[in-house]
């Protein structure tokens, strides 16, 4: 799964000073991250994303406090501007007030707009709040609880009647209803307490009790219970957490924003450490203890976990000495077959670890050593084949690295070094550099071994695994005036091995450009290039040996937004794309209309769209807006129309309902989707419905 998105987005402009303090409305965090990421070439889910910016939009950043990793970490602030605000504070005494941020150099109104929704400069000294801690919890502002209900109205194969096959079993189905439940409460404050819980049931999961599935209830929950800066306890989490440390090699926590229309800011990331995790995702997370203290200059971590994976097991000896042994471990996080049920937690992984930090002056300079080990209960093994023969096979894998950063004058320079116990290494490092008041510069390289190995590592990289790339990417971000800018970016990656679909070594490149055109404060105005070339197989008709071959896929886009006054705007999109693999030619191209409605209580948001692709090559990945905490990006692949409402009403502070009904109209198709997800006839209909409690 490649970690990249498809479109460059437009830029968000917040009143100023509207959400110093704890904010009363919601933030449309889909339009900021619309800002920072493209949309994506395949699937990615973007909730755990949402979950980081909502938890740092109500609990804002003290920027008089804030480290060089925090103020990274927001993915909005380059090099010089960094610098320039951390020497301000330092001649003149903390902030007093957002406003004085335009004394900052490199602080224009643009700027100051992004970031204010999630800093602040008034937050009080947490020493001075000596309450109980259960009492700071029963008292806190930023509470919620969600609760969500969504499911396709048409029946899928999944749950109709089950047929007879001609050995007289019966026909697999869906064990469950088509509806799909969530809920999560949470309770926290930044830097002092975290607790929460999540539960799910996808479409076609049962709700029950098993314990040979360890299945009490709902599908999947969770528990978090974190707290912060105690002293020298700087972080303890019981529970599910995720960890991020370096460039994220060895402890690749949450979202990884990579190549995207912001070039500069997203391609290096933090050490932020221990987090919690509160999303349905059920994969990539540790379930155990982790705690961090402070010695001096010095945070040591430690990380113990106990999880139980989904994994089928096998007993085939014909190409292995294992009596018994797993081939992967599943990620779908589905339980709805008796196939899958089956796979579901069979699989026992510990994983315990630790990590070293050094670091002076509000983190500007940063070095750190990091290490995870962890063991299945039963062997990996996957089934041979050519490409695959350097993954990771056994019971147990150890993971160490080494890391570093340093801030300095319009400089950050940053890298990691790993190898695991197979001995491969993993290596990425560069630099965010401000050239001048308007041009900005990154480089990454990076190089992962066919033979290193990481499970929980995410770092910066063309593929979705730390494996077997090599590469080198370049970014540039120019801005001479307030009304245009240009960002861009060329990356050119090579892998030594074979790949799925891929019988050689082979490379490619990748380039974008994005012009951005606000000629007045309701206009926004881009248009985008995007080209991707990628080796694969073929195997031409007639012929008796395969080929490598250049896939070339072109994508373009103009946008344009247009705020007509307080409570109305419009969103108008053209996407093209063309695809050319071995002298074959295909294309694709979507028309977009947006209108969006906000009046008293109430928001409206509705599309209109037409689409026309020749092939999935050139499917449209087009955003969508969604309810809280829940992100849309389809693809719009053949020929059809897509359109949906989005309704929020607001009858209180502490009460929110979305409706939201979305539908896919395709033309020359009798069924949609395959296997037990396939519909028959040729629209697909969704719908959502979700709830907000405050306390």
């Amino acid at each position: 799964m490649n970690k990249k998105l498809s479109f460059a987005l437009l830029v968000m402009i917040l009143v100023p000073g509207l959400l110093c303090a704890q904010p009363e409305e919601d933030l449309n965090l889909e339009q900021f991250v619309e800002q920072l990421f493209q949309v994506q070439d395949t699937d990615i889910d973007y909730e755990d994303l949402y979950e980081s910016l909502y938890l740092l939009y109500t609990n804002p950043l003290n920027l008089n406090k804030a480290t060089t990793e925090d103020l990274a970490s927001l993915y909005i602030l380059n090099a010089q501007q960094i610098t320039a605000l951390q020497q301000y504070i330092q001649e003149n005494g903390e902030l007093l007030s957002m406003y004085e941020l335009q004394a900052v150099e490199g602080f224009d109104v643009e700027t100051i707009s992004n970031i204010e929704p999630f800093v602040t400069v008034e937050e009080a000294d947490l020493a001075a709040d000596t309450r109980p801690l259960l009492e700071r919890i029963l008292s806190e502002r930023n509470n919620y609880f969600i609760y969500r209900y969504e499911q396709i109205l048409e029946q899928q194969r999944g749950f109709t009647e089950p047929t007879i096959n001609a050995s007289g079993e019966p026909s697999s189905r869906y064990a469950g209803s088509q509806g799909k439940y969530m809920g999560r409460f949470r309770v926290s404050h930044r830097n002092d307490f975290s607790l929460g819980f999540t539960f799910e049931k996808d479409a076609g999961e049962r709700f029950g009790f098993a314990d040979s599935t360890r299945t009490y209830g709902f599908d999947f929950s969770s528990f978090h219970f974190m707290l912060q800066n105690k002293g020298k306890l700087k972080a303890l989490a019981i529970g599910d957490y995720q960890v991020q440390a370096g460039q994220g090699l060895v402890f690749g926590a949450g979202f990884n924003p990579g190549k995207g229309a912001e070039t500069i800011t997203t391609v290096r990331r933090g050490t932020t450490g221990i987090r919690p995790y509160s999303s349905v995702l059920e994969t990539g997370f540790f379930r155990g203890v982790g705690a961090t203290y402070e010695l001096n200059n010095f945070q040591v971590s430690g990380y113990f976990s106990r999880l139980w994976q989904d994994a089928g097991i096998r007993n085939d000896t014909t190409f292995t000495d294992f009596e018994e042994y797993i081939s992967s471990i599943q990620l779908s996080g589905f339980h709805r077959t008796d196939s899958e049920l089956e796979a579901k937690n069979s699989v026992l992984e510990h994983s315990y670890g630790g990590t070293v930090d050094f670091s002076t002056d509000r983190r500007k300079y940063l070095v750190g050593a990091s290490v995870l080990h962890t063991n299945y209960s039963l062997p990996l093994q996957r089934r041979p084949n050519n490409y695959n023969q350097f993954e990771f096979s056994g019971t147990s894998n150890t993971v160490v690295g080494a890391y570093g950063s340093y801030l300095w004058q319009n400089f950050n320079i940053f890298g990691e070094v790993a190898r695991s116990t197979s001995g491969g290494i993993g290596a990425v490092g560069g630099f965010m550099a401000s050239l001048s008041r308007y041009v900005d510069m990154s480089m990454v390289l990076r190089r992962y071994d066919k033979d290193f190995h990481t499970f929980y590592g995410n770092a910066f990289g063309e593929g979705s695994r730390n494996i077997n790339e090599s590469g080198i990417y370049w970014g540039l971000k120019i801005k001479p005036s307030r009304k245009y800018f240009l960002t861009a970016y060329f990356d050119k990656f090579n892998f030594p091995w074979l790949r799925f679909r891929v019988d050689a070594p082979s490379d490619g490149y990748e380039y974008l450009a994005r012009f951005n055109y606000r000629p007045q404060r309701d206009i926004l105005i881009y248009a985008q290039i995007r080209e991707e070339v990628k080796d694969i197989t073929t195997s031409p008709e007639g012929a008796t040996l395969s080929r490598t071959s250049a896939g070339v896929k072109r994508n373009y886009i103009f946008n344009f937004d247009y705020r007509v006054n307080e409570f109305f705007d419009l969103k108008s999109r053209v996407q093209y794309s063309n695809y050319t693999l071995a002298d074959e030619y295909t294309e694709g191209v979507a028309f977009v209309q947006d209108f969006n409605v906000e009046y008293g209580r109430f928001r409206l948001s509705s599309r209109f769209a037409l689409f026309d692709t020749d092939d999935y090559e050139n499917r449209q990945y087009v955003y969508e807006r969604d309810v809280l905490y829940a992100f849309s990006i389809p693809a719009y692949n053949g020929l059809g129309i897509r359109n949906y409402l989005l309704l929020q009403y607001k009858p209180s502070r502490k009460f929110n309902v979305w409706i939201r009904y979305a539908r896919f109209n395709f033309r020359n198709v009798d069924e949609i989707g395959s296997g037990l997800n396939a519909i028959e006839g040729n629209t697909r209909t969704d719908i959502k419905v979700q709830v907000r409690v405050r306390f």
